[in-house]
């Protein structure tokens, strides 16, 4: 009972956060710019392109995740995120990814994967863990969004004051499920400033709003969104900082290929 209430009570705090960050959002958009810190970007949501809408372009460069729970595909982003993008295919062709764990799962919300340790750590201050945010107004945290996770922040004296700095992250992966949008978070949601084509497209596919231009995103499921759900679903123990999975779950393998129309089917989001 005390683990289900727990859970409970988490699934409901970030809802509450979610609902305050769709306000965030909206005022993000209405001015145009994202936070005051040295990586921003511009929001014209009169060219806005919501790419991960679409079907992916035939031989667009794609991820397959081999898991222990099952296969994930995954279309990437090089002309959005196009550092962060040849870092994790760097290191998928090395086998970097190979045997690495699913090491945080929260609340159906959204899982972290990618590290050598079970317990989330990773080694500080390599370059492939010093890629600098990059962030596109194309590309959205909806559900199977495949984001980069934050590894470091330079700040200024004045920065660490007044907030902002230069975000970077690493090797490590969020995989994006869902919050639940509830009528009433759906009318706070409409209610906001927000583009009305991001705003119902949250809705539709799902997503965390509040994580929205806050990591790289570098690529959008399209096949084993079942899977992302389960991940984010796991049985888990708090470590002081992770919801680490009590089960080993891990990404046995990740291969780079490309897409190919034909391998739609029934499980493909498109």
């Amino acid at each position: 009972m005390k683990k289900s209430g727990n859970k409970n009570f988490m699934r409901t705090l970030i809802i509450l956060m979610v609902a305050m960050g769709l306000l965030t959002l909206g005022f993000m958009l209405m001015q145009n710019v994202r936070e005051n810190n040295d990586t921003y970007i511009t929001i014209d949501v009169d060219s806005m392109e919501l790419v991960q809408l679409e079907e992916p372009k035939e031989n667009a460069p794609i991820a397959i995740v081999e898991t222990t729970l099952g296969e994930i595909r995954f279309v990437l982003y090089p002309d959005k995120s196009p550092n962060a993008v040849k870092n994790f295919k760097d290191l998928a062709e090395s086998g970097y990814y190979d045997k690495t764990y699913f090491y945080h799962s929260d609340s159906g919300v959204y899982s972290s994967a990618g590290s050598k340790e079970k317990n989330g750590d990773f080694i500080h201050g390599n370059a492939s863990e010093r890629i600098e945010r990059e962030l596109s107004q194309d590309l959205w945290t909806f559900r199977g969004a495949v984001c980069c996770v934050q590894t470091d922040r330079d700040r200024t004296f004045i920065q660490k004051i007044t907030g902002g700095g230069t975000y970077y992250c690493g090797s490590r992966l969020n995989f994006i499920n869902s919050i639940d949008f509830t009528d009433e978070l759906k009318e706070q949601f409409r209610a906001t400033d927000t583009s009305e084509e991001l705003v119902e497209a949250f809705i539709e596919k799902g997503g965390v709003p509040n994580f929205a231009q806050q990591m790289t995103v570098i690529g959008q499921v399209y096949q084993g969104l079942d899977i992302v759900e389960e991940l984010a679903s796991l049985k888990t123990t708090e470590n002081g900082y992770y919801k680490v999975p009590d089960d080993d779950i891990m990404i046995i393998s990740v291969k780079i290929d490309s897409y190919k129309k034909e391998e739609k089917n029934n499980n493909t989001a498109f």
